[in-house]
């Protein structure tokens, strides 16, 4: 606590010193947090990385913030986007996406080897071990999907450095092929619209030839895995939601030949 709330006065303070009316867009750079938390007499910030990671995924925007949110940006709050090397902005965006409690949970026999969950040292971990093992990707996409390579650190064209937490590619039943770089949470992790940005820009910039969908994976809890696909806006660059599903991960024992049976009819 002690530590959000010293982020939080480091970045309010160099919010307003310069923040100017009507403003959608705020630059600054690294090195400032460091001399704001100086002259507000707050012990040094070690890993200043993690005010910016924490602004966007862990805390509330401020009150005092979210009320400068120009009235047309409806839906938009203010987050931090690296635009470069040690360069950042607060602009306007939307901050997180967040799973639809309602939907139905699909069933699927669970093929994750126990030694794995038992030495999982994660949450992040744990749930890209669920995904890989149960092929979870390849039922949520429809698209054959292979691992490519996991936390996946690339510099990024007006970013700097990224990392995605695994990147899938794929080929289709037309034989196109897909990238899928997917952002894994745990269950009280948020999912960040930030990240999922980054994503489409590392995608179009090293896979230009491939069809792009960067994907949230979240645990709910213990046996079940949220997948969101996510789209952009070709105008305004707004990430939206495209796809959700949520897989149950059970015993095969648990899924009945009645419910079987409903599926199928289901299907046709």
């Amino acid at each position: 606590m002690a530590k959000a709330n010293r982020y939080i006065q480091v970045l309010e303070r160099l919010f307003f010193e310069k923040y100017e009316q009507g403003a959608t867009r705020i630059s600054f750079e690294r090195e400032e947090l460091t001399q704001i938390a100086e002259e507000l007499g707050l012990d040094p910030i070690k890993n200043l990385g993690d005010v910016v990671y924490s602004f966007n995924f862990r805390l509330p925007v401020p009150d005092s913030m979210a009320r400068l949110a120009p009235q047309h940006s409806q839906g938009k709050s203010w987050v931090i986007r690296h635009v470069g090397r040690s360069r950042y902005e607060f602009s306007l965006g939307i901050r997180e996406a967040t799973p639809n409690p309602n939907l139905e949970r699909i069933k699927v026999p669970d093929a994750t080897p126990g030694i794995i969950l038992q030495h999982a040292l994660t949450d992040e971990q744990a749930t890209l071990a669920k995904v890989r093992y149960n092929r979870l990707l390849d039922i949520f996409s429809g698209v054959t999907c292979y691992s490519l390579q996991s936390h996946l650190r690339t510099s990024v064209d007006g970013i700097g450095q990224i990392e995605t937490d695994e990147v899938y590619v794929g080929i289709s039943e037309s034989g196109a092929q897909h990238v899928f770089p997917v952002e894994a949470k745990g269950e009280s992790e948020k999912i960040g619209a930030v990240q999922i940005e980054q994503d489409f820009k590392m995608a179009d910039e090293k896979f230009p030839h491939l069809l792009c969908t960067p994907i949230a994976a979240q645990s709910l809890d213990e046996n079940t895995v949220c997948l969101i696909a996510f789209t952009i806006t070709s105008d305004n660059d707004d990430v939206r939601i495209k796809a959700e599903k949520h897989y149950k991960l059970v015993s095969p024992s648990e899924i009945t030949p009645d419910e079987l049976k409903a599926l199928h009819d289901q299907m046709g």
